[in-house]
Parts: structure tokens; C-alpha cells; sequence
């Protein structure tokens, strides 16, 4: 008969209480995700996204299940404050309206940006499904407008693209990488709003790629992940170079920093772990003022034909990373990753922003997606949120 000794229970609940500190959790227990108010229009991926006073606007994408539709449809959502709860429950919790459709050609693929108070979005697939595009259009939140622009052009030649990134800062932005399906790029593009022209910048010196992720924290850019043809600084097909971009109007100065590889490329220890991080067509946020600094995180995506819930975490103090828990809807390629400022209740920490994934295709089952997920780095998993 198995015997309980009573005298051992104080010193087996201090030795539970001291394995659960965050340090020693399991990844999978590192980080909760919470489901949020379900995108209302058609299900969708590979949709485009900014940024405008803490709210998120979203739209084109494609929807594979109606013969790969092309979409043109905007929403825009909003981030009710989180409820002092354990976890922040209430799916309910957001808010989505339908803004005026996209007025270009209805594509997938595309590329958003924000510059002030003003939206941008542009580039991206037809929908032939081949033809890439080259044309940007402006949104007025107060408006609820549109305005064409300048298409990524040198005044006579356009440089379309699917796939892209950009980095919008406040009175500039650039877009970056990409492909037409041929050629992968490298070239890098910043718009003026001022002048309403592009001007062509130093070529980003990582390898050529599209689907990568990108993120601007303290006025730097960062692009990681995307897929390559081919490179020294891929893994199959993934790239795994990190780099950091400082805007500057010398179009000649370098501005490009490296930063630690997102593979196991070094012979130190730091990154043995790192086997999951890269990817294609992945998402990322910010989620800043945490109490140990700022972060920013990569999650879904694809690698090898695989749909990822893979989630990391990257220390801007540190240049390092930390697999946090995985995404908890279904592995996906093509959501949308956005970050927004909006209260958070005091156990989630003392963050400022607050980080959500939304919308993807499934290509298990070739459809488009419609929920959407909120991320709270600080608690531990439940898995009934």
C-alpha cells in the first residue's frame, strides 16, 4: 500500500511552487492566446493591412474555396479594453465594420503601410492569379476615401510585386523585396507622401525573397523569414538572415545592420533551439512596455509545405529569441498580424501594445479563415480561451 507521509506536503507544494516560475515553463505553457470578436467577412488569406489610431484596417486576400476569388472588401477592427480577468475572457471582446471597398483591381498578396494618419496599400496579385501589380492607393480614415497614388515606378518604368514588406515611419515609408513570380527582389523603394514619388533606394544586401515579415520598432526596420530560390543564407528554401534597416535621405549610405541568424548557424549555444523559426508568409506584432522590455513576436506560416502554429519571441535588448505557445487556432499561411495599444488587465503585465492574429488559409483544407486571436505573452496556456 502506497503511503502518504502528511510532513512532505509543505516542502512538495514549495517545490510545484518554485517549477512554475516562467523560466523553467514549458514553451508550450509560455503565453496564452484568446480568441477575439471572428472577422465578418468572406473567409480569407493573403489579405494586406495598417494601422491608423489604434485601429486595425484589413481587406483584399483571396478566398481559395470560390474558385481562388480575389477580393476587394475593407473592415476595420477595433480593441475593446480587456476585462480585470485571469485570462481576459469573452470572445466577444472587439468590434468590426465594413469601410469602403479597396477601388484598385480586387488582388491578393498586397502590401500595407501607415504614414501618419494615412493608410496605404498596393502591389499584389491579380486576379489571373499571374499578373503582379504595381499601383498604391491612399486611405482617409475620417473620409472613409480612397485616392490612387504613384504605382513603384522610377517615372518610367513600374516595378510590380506580390509578396512584399514595408517599413512606415512618420513621414516616409519603403517596400521592400517581393516577387513577380520570376525574379526574386532585393530592390528597396521609399514613398514620399509630400511629392507622391518613389525614389529607389540602397538594395537590401540579405538574400532575395518574398513572403518575409517585417516590423519597426524605435524608428529601425526589421525583415526576417521569406522564401528564397535559392541562397547561402537559407535553409531548403527558407531564409534565416536577420536585418535591421536605419532609414536615411543618403540614398548611397549603407543603412543595413545584420543581425544574429534565426537558425542554428552559430557554434555557440544560444541558438541550438532555434528550429522552428523560419518560415514564408508568416505574421508579426509588437507587444511593448513589458516589464522585461519590448518584444516583438513571428507566428504561422509555412515551411515546406507544412502550415505552422510555431510562435517566437524576439528581445530587441538582447538580439535573441524564445519559443513562446504556439498559436492556437488552426496552422496557417497568409494571416495578418497587428499590433494595437488598448488597455490589458494588471495580472497580463504592464504592456502598452497589444498583439492579435487574424484570418489565414489553411492549405490542408484550401480554405480561407475567419477567426482571430489575441496574444498574452505573461500568462500560462489555458485551452479553453
Amino acid at each position: 500500500m502506497k503511503q502518504i507521509y502528511i510532513s512532505l506536503f509543505p516542502v512538495m507544494l514549495l517545490a510545484i511552487l518554485f517549477s512554475c516560475n516562467k523560466s523553467s515553463l514549458s514553451y508550450t505553457q509560455n503565453g496564452n492566446w484568446v480568441s477575439r470578436a471572428t472577422f465578418p467577412g468572406i473567409a480569407m488569406g493573403e489579405g494586406a493591412s495598417f494601422t491608423i489610431n489604434n485601429i486595425a484596417y484589413i481587406g483584399t486576400g483571396i478566398n481559395p474555396l470560390t474558385q481562388n476569388f480575389k477580393l476587394n472588401a475593407m473592415y476595420k477592427y477595433t480593441a475593446a479594453p480587456i476585462a480585470n480577468t485571469p485570462y481576459g475572457y469573452d470572445s466577444a471582446y472587439g468590434s468590426w465594420a465594413q469601410i469602403a471597398s479597396f477601388p484598385g483591381p480586387a488582388r491578393s498578396d498586397a502590401v500595407g503601410f501607415t504614414i501618419g494618419n494615412t493608410g496605404y496599400l498596393g502591389s499584389g496579385l491579380a486576379s489571373d492569379g499571374e499578373t503582379p501589380l504595381a499601383d498604391f492607393y491612399s486611405y482617409n480614415p475620417g473620409a472613409n476615401t480612397w485616392t490612387e497614388i504613384d504605382s513603384i515606378s522610377n517615372g518610367d518604368s513600374t516595378y510590380p510585386r506580390f509578396d512584399a514588406v514595408a517599413f512606415g515611419f512618420d513621414t516616409t515609408a519603403y517596400v521592400l523585396t517581393g516577387t513577380d513570380d520570376y525574379y526574386y527582389y532585393v530592390d528597396v523603394w521609399r514613398y514620399s507622401p509630400t511629392t507622391n514619388t518613389w525614389i529607389r533606394q540602397h538594395a537590401f544586401p540579405g538574400s532575395q525573397r518574398s513572403g518575409a515579415v517585417s516590423f519597426v520598432h524605435n524608428g529601425l526596420g526589421y525583415i526576417a523569414t521569406g522564401y528564397t530560390p535559392g541562397s547561402k543564407w537559407a535553409t531548403g528554401t527558407s531564409c534565416y538572415d536577420f536585418w535591421v534597416f536605419t532609414p536615411m535621405s543618403d540614398t548611397s549610405t549603407l543603412s543595413w545592420r545584420r543581425l544574429r541568424d534565426i537558425w542554428n548557424t552559430s557554434p555557440e549555444t544560444y541558438d541550438d533551439g532555434y528550429t522552428s523559426i523560419v518560415r514564408r508568409n508568416g505574421t508579426s506584432f509588437l507587444i511593448l512596455g513589458q516589464p522585461d522590455g519590448d518584444k516583438a513576436y513571428i507566428s504561422t506560416g509555412s515551411f515546406n509545405g507544412t502550415d505552422l502554429t510555431a510562435t517566437w519571441e524576439y528581445d530587441f535588448a538582447t538580439d535573441l529569441w524564445t519559443e513562446k505557445a504556439p498559436y492556437k487556432g488552426t496552422g496557417r499561411t497568409g494571416a495578418l498580424g497587428l499590433t494595437l495599444v488598448g488597455n490589458v488587465p494588471s495580472n497580463a503585465g504592464t504592456s502598452t501594445t497589444r498583439g492579435f492574429i487574424a484570418t489565414g488559409l489553411s492549405q490542408g483544407s484550401a480554405s480561407g479563415l475567419t477567426d482571430c486571436y489575441e496574444f498574452f505573452p505573461n500568462q500560462t496556456y489555458n485551452k479553453y480561451d
